[in-house]
């Protein structure tokens, strides 16, 4: 007997069919006598469609009614769910955030979580055998008792806090794939499901496009050393053995892993903007006079390079925004022009990055020359590119995207892992 938590996003919950199919998944885990919380998302479409009614009513909306109006989505799911285990003899109740209550900043439609009280629902686990029902993507503000968000993929992150505070064994993400794979399969059709992946490897593959794990999930797993196992909501629940293994992919601390691969996988995202401020007095401040305003900005910075010029009085600064952010950085740093005292300004949207992931980096020499080998090869020609312990990145242009992951794929070995 363990505690689990089993969490399902809105494809998995996206008709009553579906719900259904859900509520077959977390009988067959009460049946084997696991103590259950279930966390789940919107009906599949339901939270964009909220979203465009709030900028419909006014396109400068207040954020808190924003909030109020997109957590409705979850809140619904779960009372759905709940109904459906209840038709199936189970014990159930639906939760939303504010109930638990799970506590967060007052960053409307990007609150942080602070605290998680799930004592009530450990203390129903005991007298009632009850099954909690939670709406993900949701809390509330302690200090203006208002409902608070978390951003989009926010449900991921409801489910490994609430484990954490539940003490959960595991938690469980239920998603329309059957795990984390060494790269997209609908661009690497060789690409293999991995068995298990260490936090730091997913944290990373995370953040540099895989769409698999919200990051923010992933950074709270590996902060509370929570497993989390990324399974299928699509595998019939009677064919599975609750005492088995399915199939799916575990992510975990290093140590339980025995044996890194070289390279785990290969990430990669279209959603890029470069940009380049030329001939820059090469002086102390300079960066600053850039990035910070970008910080102010909201603007997330990536890849970053500098060329300094033969006679060491002038520089180049080339680096990369998400695309979607290209506009608004744009506008800043033109507008900081006669402070930063740039001669120029370029500008380049049509550019991918492309990244190599795995811990066994930090143990074998020459791996990213390799790469930059096999691309040269290809005539595949890179932009820039950024390094970490366990981790380098290649910027290129996106035309070439799906031959530059299909070539580091082979490369590595990944096709036979």
């Amino acid at each position: 007997m363990g505690r689990l938590v089993m969490k399902f996003g809105g494809t998995s919950v996206a008709n009553i069919e579906r719900i259904q199919n859900v509520a077959r998944h977390v009988k067959r885990e009460v049946d084997a006598g696991h103590e259950v919380a279930v966390v789940v998302s919107a009906m599949a479409g339901k939270t964009n469609e909220l979203v465009a009614w709030c900028t419909e009513a006014s396109p400068m909306h207040d954020a808190r009614e924003y909030d109020a109006v997109v957590a409705s989505g979850e809140q619904v799911t779960s009372g759905l769910l709940a109904i459906a285990l209840q038709a199936l003899g189970i014990q159930a109740r639906s939760w939303q955030g504010w109930q638990l209550p799970i506590r967060t900043s007052d960053a409307h439609a990007s609150a942080r979580i602070v605290e998680i009280d799930g004592s009530e629902i450990v203390k129903r686990f005991g007298d009632r055998k009850e099954v909690a029902v939670i709406a993900g993507f949701q809390g509330i503000n302690p200090e203006t008792g208002r409902i608070t968000t978390l951003g989009r993929g926010g449900s991921d992150t409801s489910a490994v806090a609430i484990a954490a505070a539940l003490k959960a064994d595991r938690c469980d993400i239920y998603t329309d794939v059957d795990g984390v794979y060494t790269t997209d399969p609908r661009v690497v059709p060789k690409a293999k499901r991995l068995d298990k992946v260490a936090f730091e490897e997913m944290l990373e593959l995370a953040s540099q496009g895989a769409k698999v794990l919200q990051v923010r999930s992933v950074e709270l797993g590996m902060v509370h050393n929570m497993p989390i196992f990324v399974r299928s909501s699509f595998d019939k629940p009677e064919d599975i053995d609750p005492h088995g293994t399915p199939p799916g992919t575990l992510i975990c601390s290093e140590e339980k892993i025995m044996e890194n691969h070289v390279v785990t996988g290969i990430a990669f995202s279209k959603d890029e903007a470069q940009i380049s401020v030329r001939r820059i007095e090469d002086k102390p401040g300079v960066a600053a006079s850039i990035f910070g305003p970008l910080a102010d900005a909201n603007i997330n910075v990536d890849m970053i390079v500098q060329n300094v010029s033969e006679d060491g009085k002038t520089t180049d600064l080339t680096f990369t925004v998400p695309a979607s952010d290209f506009a608004r950085a744009k506008q800043t740093i033109t507008s900081a022009q006669d402070k930063i005292g740039y001669a120029r300004f370029d500008s380049e949207t049509d550019v991918a990055k492309v990244s190599v992931i795995g811990s066994g980096m930090r143990s074998h020499a020459g791996v990213a020359a390799q790469a930059f080998a096999a691309l040269a090869a290809r005539n595949i020609n890179i932009r820039a590119i950024t390094t970490s312990e366990i981790k380098f990145s290649v910027l290129i242009d996106a035309a070439y995207t799906e031959l530059a992951v299909r070539t580091l794929h082979t490369l590595y070995g990944l096709d036979q892992v």
